[in-house]
């Protein structure tokens, strides 16, 4: 408990120094501690969850350990799952509040996404292991495709439009998320054997047959796992250094005259 307020702590210190920096109000810095707590909380689980899937393809550690490391794997898998599907909502009003405007139809889509793709998510994991889990699990996927397309078309209108020009960035993060969004049901459609594999070990005993199935799903999905933690510290780079930012090309002097008053 200890570590995760010093977490925290650190976490809104930088944050506010960071919005302090950048001349921006009370309601851009509290949206921008949440943006990062959501970046926070997706990386760590998300490593947690390669960790554990180590332990389940372990022939060296007891049938029931490895048991345990993949029930385990989607109730921490779920909390990256979250943070990932109020990332775009939190992130759109981020750059609202930044001045990159939005149509009203578009802001009330983005401020819609997030609770809808939580509960989405809320409830697949809930209902996971039913046959109405199974299908909200195909309504999951289905709508991540949705939220990939949707966010290409928005940045090439956008991008035609011109309202990105001076922040390229923003065009970066957007499409390393849609990226994220495919990794992240590449991973899903590999791990899917992985639940009948764990109750046939459970119930059996593991085998050479089921350790090779085992290492075939896992071995698949982790170099998503990576790719996906590259894309990320991709992401958090570009939204640190803003590059191609107007306010980043400036001289010391030019940015203080056009910093925007609280």
């Amino acid at each position: 408990m200890a570590r995760i307020c010093l977490l925290a702590g650190l976490l809104a210190a930088s944050t506010w120094a960071f919005a302090a920096d950048g001349g921006y109000g009370i309601e851009y810095r509290m949206v921008l501690f949440l943006h990062q707590a959501l970046f926070v909380f997706w990386l760590g689980p998300d490593i947690g969850v390669y960790l554990w899937s180590r332990k389940l393809t372990n022939t060296e550690i007891t049938p029931a350990q490895r048991v345990a490391a993949g029930r385990i794997m989607p109730v921490i898998s779920v909390i990256s799952l979250a943070c990932m599907s109020l990332m775009l909502t939190i992130g759109g009003i981020l750059t609202e509040i930044r001045g990159i405007e939005h149509a009203w139809w578009q802001m009330a889509g983005i401020i819609a996404l997030g609770p809808v793709w939580l509960g989405l998510t809320l409830l697949t994991f809930a209902r996971s292991g039913s046959d109405a889990g199974a299908q909200l699990a195909r309504y999951d996927i289905l709508f991540r495709w949705v939220v990939i397309a949707a966010v290409l078309v928005s940045v090439g209108i956008a991008t035609a439009q011109g309202r990105l020009d001076e922040v390229p960035w923003v065009t970066g993060k957007l499409l390393l998320f849609a990226l994220l969004v495919f990794f992240g049901i590449m991973i899903r459609q590999r791990l899917n054997p992985m639940t009948g594999v764990i109750d046939q070990m459970e119930s059996a005993g593991p085998s050479p047959e089921l350790d090779q199935k085992l290492n075939s799903a896992v071995g698949g999905a982790r170099a998503f796992m990576i790719a996906s933690w590259v894309a990320l510290a991709i992401a958090a780079g570009l939204g640190t250094f803003q590059p191609g930012s107007p306010v980043n090309t400036m001289s010391l002097e030019n940015r203080m005259n056009v910093l925007p008053a609280e």
